[in-house]
């Protein structure tokens, strides 16, 4: 999610059939979000189903409608998972032992009506400087490959190959897998997913494709030529299309989120076109990462990711505020001035990035918040 946090943190660190009588509103329901993203990583707040209940209701507390828990990350679920057994032997990571966090927050969210979203952080990266780690060990054909001929690696992540179709079908099966098998409200992707460094795209099957559709030309070696970048996001885009139409046909009123990185450096680094998403009706909310450490780069930005919208999406858009990174919180004063900017510019919800931050501002969250 957040890509200077991660290269700190990581290092150290059946379908339901029914619904339960506590599951909160679906997707229709036009209440803007209130949310918080919740991680495995300088937190314990999964290590126990105590710390999930204890969680949650900090999160009751602090006026949070909707949770972005974690359930894919370094090549491994935090759920227990047939695909990944049946692959790699291994059900969850390793941490987790015989538990389920992804149903103990659900049970324990949906009692005080706060909707839980799988969130799969890691998306098409494979793992965190690792080499690849246990998938392209095993699948080395579904490496991303540069202009160089190396393994795509940006900021410590090693990536899989997103524009191959056994890739996506992979990520895509571990997504089903979730929403057949939980009653969860929503799926969410981040700034891996759909996405890809923009470094990538020179592996064999790519090429071929592009040549097939370029008159047998080859891909640029400039690999932030114009063309080159916007065919390739357009098959990430044609991903999230069908990603969605298979989940709604699943569950219709499951929340298909996405949480990319801000537009255009999006595309331009990760081929990321959420606007095109949007425009295309490939997820039902995006949330960008509007994270900045002054009020006017922070108003500045988000501004900008508003022009990007039409006039009937702004209830599709909110805004990821950054709670906490590294331990550091922003000023009071900021956390609020951040909060009205959102609503003086129309942004009625927003997610903050994590949860742990909520703890630096007991008072805040728990009184003023409620009423923004």
């Amino acid at each position: 999610m957040y890509n200077i946090l991660k290269i700190t943190w990581i290092p150290i660190l059946l379908f339901s059939l029914f619904c339960c009588a506590g599951t909160p509103k679906s997707v229709n329901d036009k209440t803007p979000i209130k949310g918080v993203w919740v991680t495995n990583v300088a937190s314990k707040a999964l290590d126990s189903k105590e710390s999930i209940i204890e969680t949650v209701a900090l999160c009751k507390k602090s006026g949070i409608t909707d949770i972005y828990v974690v359930v894919w990350n370094r090549g491994t679920t935090l759920y227990p998972s047939k695909i990944m057994k049946d692959l790699f032997g291994k059900p969850i990571m390793e941490r987790f032992g015989d538990r389920d966090p992804l149903q103990e927050m659900i049970d324990a969210g949906h009692k005080v009506k706060i909707k839980v979203h799988a969130w799969f952080e890691f998306g098409f990266a494979s793992s965190y400087g690792e080499n690849g780690g246990a998938i392209l060990k095993k699948f080395p054909n579904w490496k991303a490959i540069d202009n160089k001929g190396n393994l795509v690696t940006k900021n410590g992540f090693e990536w899989m190959n997103a524009m191959d179709p056994e890739v996506q079908n992979f990520v895509k099966s571990l997504i089903v897998e979730v929403v057949k098998n939980y009653n969860v409200d929503g799926i969410q992707g981040d700034d891996r997913l759909p996405a890809m460094p923009s470094l990538g795209g020179y592996d064999p099957y790519t090429v071929a494709l592009y040549k097939q559709e370029h008159n047998g030309n080859l891909p640029p070696d400039d690999y932030k030529d114009a063309d080159w970048l916007t065919w390739r996001a357009d098959k990430l885009t044609v991903f999230l299309g069908e990603l969605y139409k298979e989940l709604k046909a699943i569950k219709p009123k499951l929340i298909v989120s996405m949480a990319p990185s801000i537009h255009p450096w999006a595309k331009e680094e990760y081929l990321q076109d959420w606007p095109t998403w949007l425009n295309k009706g490939y997820c039902d909310y995006v949330i960008p990462q509007v994270y900045r450490k002054t009020i006017e780069s922070y108003t500045t930005t988000l501004e900008d990711q508003i022009k990007f919208l039409n006039k009937n999406q702004k209830d599709k858009f909110f805004s990821g505020v950054l709670l906490q990174v590294n331990g550091v919180n922003p000023k009071l004063d900021f956390l609020k001035q951040m909060i009205e900017t959102n609503r003086k510019l129309g942004v009625k919800g927003e997610s903050f990035f994590f949860y742990e931050g909520l703890k630096a501002f007991p008072d805040y969250f728990s009184k003023e918040y409620k009423k923004k």
